[in-house]
């Protein structure tokens, strides 16, 4: 099967056909170059869509995403980023293995058919070139035939004309032979040419145009060939990315299969659990006694004015019993059905009230005495979290400028070590300030969990130095807090009492302490100026009297003389102990 020998005669639909040929291989590659740009587009939307859902950053919406479901949902945010990144590659394979390969092969398909055809057509030129002068010398062969014909009829006539002379006989003889010579050389002329025509007509069918059509033929196979192959390449790139895609599908499988409900259960539980105690049952208020009735701590009829509430430190309220029921304002009122009530308190919000908060025109308090319990002891515990953290930054920056003076001392070539004190005093206020502030804020969270008291001695030393614009009344808001049959904390106490109360508890504590001995001496290292309860004043360079050690909360306790004695910060003393002590200890 030969184009040379089959289509021999075909010459200009085999042009045709091969110019189609490359026609259909730039379609193709036209069709490959949209669904790379179709790949891309898709990557691109699916990266949008993928950035659009993610959580912000430092945002409430990032602090909801740690439910399970949630986490599940990030995951395949993530998994369709990198399933995104896939049909990239399908794009990016697809142009340089493809696109660039073919339009270079179309290139020189479109040379190499070029000159096919131009040798064809030089063929075709040539044995048509060959036939004109065949036809040329056959023309010329038979016209000197017909001449020739026509001066021997001539000769014959004026032969047998007896009035013709002998001379014009002669003549007519000699151009008959003329003629006839010329017919004769036109005869072999042409029989030369006709050979010569029949042998150029033989190798042109027989040899030069089946050899240029078999190259073309040649030539048409290998594009097929070639497209077939780009055909197989395009399965291939897309089947290569079918693992890691399948990698990614798999991902969003075990995001999902790892979606705990239970888990999300307890989360919503830590995240709204406030910590009161579900209100105690209702007494039976009996209107047929004509005495005047008692009005229980558990009654939804208790008013604000018909008792003064007992002030509690350090413990819940029993009168905590219905935090979320609003109370009729109207002693008049006609009392509601329970179901009323009952209504009222599934779907009404908690008012949480605190004096703190009144007085700072509704800011957070500092000790988050706003929220309830559990949400309380949560923020606390994360601000102790914070606050550690901190620390340890301070004493690895301490560390490090310890090491400088070290550098400086072994080499003064490099620097002062004197320089770095100011330095190296500073980080350490800033960490003994944010331990002070660290054991405040675990105070606070002791008193939640109930492991400290409302207000020891270390509490009260704890917030000496931070709370001295905050009275002691104010300072825990759970316990100046009473229950009220609305849920709200009364705001209607006398604040004063109060302060009467707190100020008497904390004097009958320094009351009942009796005279500690001397345990040994201290030397101010720097100046102290105690301005809050509990504290004592020292200048720089001041000896003193230990009498209490420094118990882990960074405060040792002092005394002048016997009328006058406190805590000071141990960062700022130098202490001594006695022989009887367990050993000298130095605190800087």
């Amino acid at each position: 099967m030969s184009w040379g020998t089959e289509l021999w005669d075909q010459f200009d639909n085999l042009e045709k056909h091969t110019q189609w040929g490359i026609d259909i291989l730039e379609k193709y590659i036209k069709f490959v170059k949209e669904r790379t740009e179709i790949e891309l587009s898709y990557a691109k939307q699916l990266r949008n869509l993928s950035k659009k859902y993610q959580p912000k950053k430092n945002s409430k919406e990032e602090e909801e995403y740690k439910y399970t479901s949630c986490k599940a949902f990030i995951s395949t945010l993530n998994e369709m980023n990198d399933y995104a990144g896939q049909h990239e590659v399908i794009s990016e394979n697809m142009a340089s293995q493809i696109i660039v390969d073919l339009a270079r092969y179309v290139q020189e398909l479109k040379q190499e058919r070029k000159s096919n055809f131009h040798d064809g057509r030089k063929a075709q030129q040539h044995i048509e070139t060959c036939w004109k002068q065949l036809e040329s010398s056959k023309r010329r062969f038979e016209r000197d035939c017909k001449e020739a014909d026509r001066a021997q009829q001539y000769f014959e006539k004026m032969d047998a004309d007896i009035n013709v002379t002998k001379a014009d006989v002669e003549k007519a003889r000699q151009q008959a032979q003329i003629r006839h010579q010329m017919a004769e050389d036109s005869k072999a002329d042409y029989s030369s040419i006709l050979q010569k025509f029949n042998h150029e007509q033989h190798e042109y069918y027989h040899t030069h145009i089946p050899n240029i059509f078999q190259k073309i033929q040649e030539m048409e196979e290998r594009r097929i060939v070639r497209m077939g192959e780009s055909m197989k390449t395009y399965a291939e790139v897309d089947r290569q990315v079918i693992p890691i895609i399948g990698k990614c599908l798999d991902g969003i499988v075990k995001a999902a299969e790892s979606i705990d409900q239970k888990n999300d259960s307890q989360l919503v539980i830590e995240a709204y659990k406030s910590g009161f105690e579900p209100p105690g049952d209702i007494e039976f208020e009996d209107y047929t006694q004509p005495m005047k009735r008692t009005v229980s701590d558990n009654s939804l009829s208790n008013s604000r004015g018909e008792g003064k509430p007992d002030l509690k430190f350090g413990g819940k309220s029993k009168g905590k019993l219905w935090p979320f029921i609003k109370k009729n304002k109207s002693p008049k009122q006609q009392k509601e059905p329970l179901s009323h009530r009952f209504n009222e308190f599934m779907t009404s919000k908690p008012k949480i009230h605190c004096f703190r908060s009144l007085k700072r025109g509704g800011a957070t308090p500092e000790d988050f005495s706003n929220l309830p319990p559990e949400q309380r002891r949560k923020k606390l515990q994360q601000k102790v979290d914070e606050l550690n953290k901190e620390i340890q930054k301070e004493m690895d920056q301490r560390d490090a400028i310890t090491k400088m003076k070290d550098v400086y001392l072994k080499n003064p070539q490099m620097g002062d070590p004197a320089s770095l004190d100011h330095k190296l005093a500073e980080v350490s206020q800033n960490i003994e300030k944010l331990r002070l502030e660290t054991q405040k804020f675990e105070a606070w969270l002791a008193e939640v969990e109930g492991r400290l008291p409302a207000r020891n001695e270390q509490a009260r030393r704890q917030s000496g130095l931070y709370d001295s614009q905050n009275p002691p009344t104010v300072n825990n808001c759970a316990q100046d807090r009473e229950s009220s049959p609305d849920g709200s904390y009364t705001e209607e106490q006398n604040q004063e009492s109060e302060v009467k109360v707190l100020a008497t508890d904390f004097d009958d504590e320094f009351d009942d302490e009796e005279p500690l001995p001397a345990i040994g001496t201290c030397k101010a290292l720097y100046t102290f100026e105690g301005q809050n309860e509990g504290t004592i004043s020292v200048v720089e360079g001041e000896t003193l009297y230990v009498i209490e050690e420094d118990k882990g909360d960074g405060w040792t306790r002092i005394r002048r003389n016997e009328d006058e004695e406190g805590y000071v910060p141990t960062s700022y003393v130098e202490v001594c102990l006695d022989k009887n002590a367990k050993g000298a200890k130095t605190y800087i």
